[in-house]
């Protein structure tokens, strides 16, 4: 049993998520003989990644040994000239089974802890650079909800990182149970994974749409408010000849209609088994000229690290 004031939590959340030491011997305002006491016991749970690979473009991925060096997870460092983007994993691979997705291919392997999932974020060099963290790495973040909302507690929190909400995007499938508590209790952005307005389109594409529905997933949207303090997103892998057509387009409008949201185009990255193929550049500026010219908002998201499988879809793992 160690007996430490009160006043210590706040010390040693302030050397773990701001100062972000790496040992417990680091928390010098704690006496010698109490942290001999809590090394005993804890361990700051820090750890280097084990290796990393950086593309032409300058994303960096990096892979990080979990569950004891039984699995392997990565994430991705992505700096622009506005921004540092970190885009972290929540799980070892994944349940959902996307055909377009590699780390879907690799099957699920385990939950991530609040600890692994942090430890992405604060074991990199270039984390006192960051500006956002995407939930968009391995795995479906509302799939482990529970140290989900562990990370955004302390990412968030005054005691934590003290980021502004506004600088984290949660990604997700859309499973609604996950979903709803996300919307009530937190002020995170969110980006649903759309690919398609059509049900038999998107179930081909995404098996969770036979449980979870995308016209129950815009229902629920409908309920909240996504003016001011939140922003909302769907991604939308354009296939060619697939899901690029002006119905698409229409009944993209019609299903997105009152809600304030925006729509992110993104080029598939081909992966071995699959045989989707990726639209021209050209072919997706049209796609998004349709949506424009319905009054929907649109951009297309570069694709970065594509080099070192480190694009949207392609994380699995580098060894």
């Amino acid at each position: 049993m160690i007996s430490l004031p009160t006043y210590a939590a706040r010390q040693i959340a302030d050397w773990l998520y701001k100062k972000k030491i790496g040992s417990i011997d680091e928390m010098t305002n704690i006496s010698a003989a109490k942290r001999q006491q809590l090394s005993s016991c804890f361990e700051t749970g820090c750890y280097l990644p084990t290796e990393t690979m950086t593309s032409v473009d300058g994303a960096i991925k990096y892979l990080f040994a979990v569950n004891n060096g039984k699995y392997f997870v990565e994430s991705v460092y992505i700096p622009s000239k506005e921004r540092a983007t970190l885009c972290v994993s929540s799980q070892a691979g994944c349940k959902m089974k996307c055909l377009f997705c590699m780390t879907g291919k690799q099957g699920f392997a385990a939950q991530l802890t609040s600890n692994e999932i942090l430890n992405q974020i604060q074991s990199i060099p270039e984390t006192n650079e960051l500006t956002n963290i995407v939930f968009m790495g391995m795995g479906e973040p509302f799939d482990n909800m529970d140290e989900l909302f562990k990370v955004l507690e302390i990412l968030t929190s005054d005691y934590g990182y003290g980021w502004s909400p506004k600088r984290i995007t949660v990604s997700t499938i859309g499973m609604l149970p996950g979903l709803k508590r996300f919307l009530d209790a937190s002020s995170c952005n969110l980006a649903i994974s759309l690919h398609s307005p059509f049900h038999e389109e998107r179930l081909l594409l995404m098996p969770v749409e036979k449980v979870y529905p995308i016209h129950n997933i815009i229902d629920l949207l409908h309920r909240y408010d996504f003016s001011h303090q939140r922003r909302l997103s769907f991604e939308y892998i354009l296939f060619e000849g697939f899901n690029d057509t002006k119905q698409h387009a229409k009944e993209l409008s019609r299903i997105l209609k009152g809600l304030e949201c925006r729509i992110n185009l993104i080029r598939y990255h081909d992966i071995p088994g699959v045989k989707l193929r990726s639209c021209t550049e050209q072919k997706m500026e049209q796609f998004q000229a349709m949506l424009h010219a319905l009054g929907i908002l649109s951009t297309i998201r570069v694709s970065r690290g594509e080099d070192i499988f480190a694009a949207c879809g392609m994380l699995s793992k580098i060894k």
